[in-house]
């Protein structure tokens, strides 16, 4: 059974790779290894679309340039799960609001302060805070449902792609390229450059009859309620173990932050989601190609000890990744995947500060594994 393109990987950033290939008329195959998309990370998502407040650095600059591209992507194909509520930033505490002042001249998305006296009317405890109205939150596996509702997805434990000529080997599955969107496990290609790893992260849905209208974000997130539900979540816990740190109760800590924010005196838990959020070293995400870690060692024995290096860097041919988005996700997957399926199809170029070739060298002259 031959495909084009196979996308491993159902979450939000699998979803999205998987919907622009095909706007672009590639033959597009989705596996998971659950039924349900979205089961992990993505699904366990607060899902909020808003900018990054600071003082104008590249990861800022690209992460507003997602978001731009996230709420006309969301607004235009998924209104009904894309809610543009609000949302409101509050800073953590009297040396974060200071440095909020110096934030406004970076502010290159539209917004407005916030009075203390303004927030208290709208139900929220709060110092002075930036409003981004534009903002919003998505339904997450809603959203993660309704872009695969359009698309070929197969439940499908992967453990071993096999080359095998111009087509990957897939179990029973073949494909002339392979997109990889598998979050925080990646055992299947030797990518350990990337520095891949994992942030737990948990919400829970209450049932409210709270007016909130605005959703806000302090160091935990709070949605407005919508439908008579209020998200609480974050994404915190950096941990092998996160059950053993939560004790258990992953969202207790959460939901006493919650309190010191909103009225939460008829909130009724409904549901809890916990999952593990992928990020990369230097907190950019991960998209294009991936390098051949066992070619370029071989090609170039003395590149721990800094010899120079030819590039473009040896490529495993037709195997691509889209991953790294942090607690981020639902706001950097449109972009990004939009760029990779320019990629692959028009060889366009990957912007240089979402390419992962950028984090190799640096890998490859401190990895203590390499030096041993």
């Amino acid at each position: 059974m031959k495909n084009h393109t196979i996308v491993i990987g159902a979450g939000i950033a699998g979803c999205c790779v998987a919907h622009f290939l095909q706007k672009k008329g590639i033959a597009v195959l989705v596996l998971d290894r659950s039924s349900i998309p979205a089961s992990g990370g993505s699904g366990a998502a607060g899902a909020f679309v808003s900018p990054k407040i600071g003082k104008g650095s590249p990861l800022q600059a690209v992460t507003n340039e997602a978001y731009s591209f996230a709420k006309e992507f969301y607004s235009q194909n998924f209104t009904q799960f894309f809610h543009q509520t609000g949302v409101v930033r509050i800073p953590k505490d009297k040396m974060d609001a200071k440095k909020f002042l110096d934030y406004e001249a970076f502010n290159d998305t539209p917004y407005q302060k916030i009075s203390k006296q303004k927030l208290k009317q709208m139900g929220i405890t709060a110092t002075d805070s930036f409003l981004f109205d534009d903002a919003g939150v998505c339904d997450a596996p809603q959203l993660c449902n309704a872009i695969l509702s359009t698309l070929p997805f197969e439940q499908y434990e992967v453990k071993e792609l096999v080359k095998h000529d111009e087509y990957w080997q897939v179990g029973k599955y073949q494909a002339k390229n392979i997109v990889l969107a598998t979050g925080y496990q990646n055992e299947l290609i030797d990518m350990r450059y990337m520095g891949i790893k994992g942030t737990w992260g948990s919400r829970g849905d209450y049932s409210t009859n709270l007016d909130l209208d605005v959703s806000m974000h302090k160091s935990i997130s709070i949605s407005a309620n919508i439908k008579g539900t209020v998200k609480i979540g974050a994404t915190h816990v950096k941990t092998p173990t996160p059950c053993l740190e939560c004790k258990g109760e992953p969202l207790a800590e959460l939901f006493q932050k919650a309190s010191t924010m909103v009225d939460t005196n008829d909130f009724k838990l409904m549901e809890t989601y916990c999952g593990m959020r992928s990020g990369s070293k230097d907190y950019f995400p991960l998209v294009g190609d991936v390098v051949d870690v066992a070619k370029m060692l071989q090609e170039y024995p003395k590149i721990t000890s800094g010899s120079r290096v030819n590039e473009p860097f040896y490529k495993i041919n037709n195997l691509y990744i889209c991953n790294g988005l942090g607690g981020r996700g639902f706001v950097f997957a449109p972009l990004l995947a939009k760029m990779l399926a320019e990629y692959i199809v028009d060889a366009q170029p990957i912007d240089k500060r979402v390419n992962p070739d950028r984090l190799f060298l640096k890998w490859c002259r401190k990895s203590k594994e390499l030096q041993r």
